[in-house]
């Protein structure tokens, strides 16, 4: 429990035989639930998840590869039924901070919004990201932004906390099932009217592999363009975007 909170921790895993062990065992204790959702591999994820003896760990297999958007949904949809309050996401891959999820329930369960979101750019390490994702994942938030008028960032960090009356509100059914669904997602909560934040969150990049490339670019502006279309005459005009808890000029380092 996070004050008083039922917390749930979806990971969505493909071929992450390698370090989906390491992602388990690093998440806090605090955590009530957690939902692996094996999106079809066809090496040993699934063992591995199995073979862990951690009682909070439920695992939840797709027949055929849906991508990981799909799979994200597919823990959404339990976590809400066993009827958690705040719906972690946090990578397989061991990309994100278990240390700094805290980060991300208090700025929903306490702060007031229903979505937070990681920020890579706003960390001091900053400067460690890849060049190239660096330049990409900034085009496609800058794009993300003219198309749902939140004020966020690193639209492609997916390190998030969603509020469970928030995800209720929305037809995840629609959510799109591959890369770009964060930006479909953000999509979603803007014509939702939902409040949403960016909290700054360390990039970790080790021995896993990144996945962003050029084609999935190209794939992203287009699911950003649908869910513009889809949502640009009912989104709510009186939409209030919170603002990112940004460290002083002194701490940021510039991408």
């Amino acid at each position: 429990m996070w004050h008083g909170a039922k917390v749930a921790v979806i990971v969505p895993a493909y071929q992450e035989e390698r370090l989906i062990g390491r992602t388990l065992r690093g998440l806090p204790a605090f955590v009530d639930r957690i939902y692996v959702v094996d999106d079809a591999s066809t090496d040993q994820t699934a063992e591995r998840v199995s073979s862990q003896t951690d009682a909070r760990i439920t695992l939840l297999r797709h027949p055929t590869n849906r991508g990981v958007g799909a799979a994200i949904t597919s823990g959404y949809e339990r976590a809400l039924l066993d009827g958690a309050d705040l719906l972690a996401v946090m990578a397989a891959d061991d990309q994100m901070d278990p240390a700094e999820l805290p980060l991300l329930l208090e700025r929903v369960w306490a702060g007031g919004v229903d979505y937070a979101k990681g920020n890579r750019f706003l960390h001091p390490e900053a400067a460690h990201m890849p060049l190239l994702r660096r330049l990409g994942s900034a085009a496609l938030s800058a794009l993300t932004r003219s198309a749902t008028a939140l004020d966020v960032d690193d639209c492609q960090c997916g390190f998030t906390v969603l509020r469970s009356s928030a995800a209720r509100r929305l037809p995840l059914a629609e959510l799109w099932p591959r890369y770009g669904y964060p930006n479909d997602l953000l999509g979603m909560l803007a014509a939702a009217g939902s409040q949403v934040a960016d909290v700054p969150v360390r990039p970790v990049y080790a021995d896993e592999n990144s996945g962003l490339r050029a084609h999935h670019m190209l794939t992203i502006v287009g699911v950003i363009a649908r869910r513009w279309r889809r949502s640009r005459a009912t989104r709510p005009d009186s939409v209030q975007p919170a603002h990112a808890e940004r460290p002083s000029p002194a701490a940021r380092t510039t991408p």
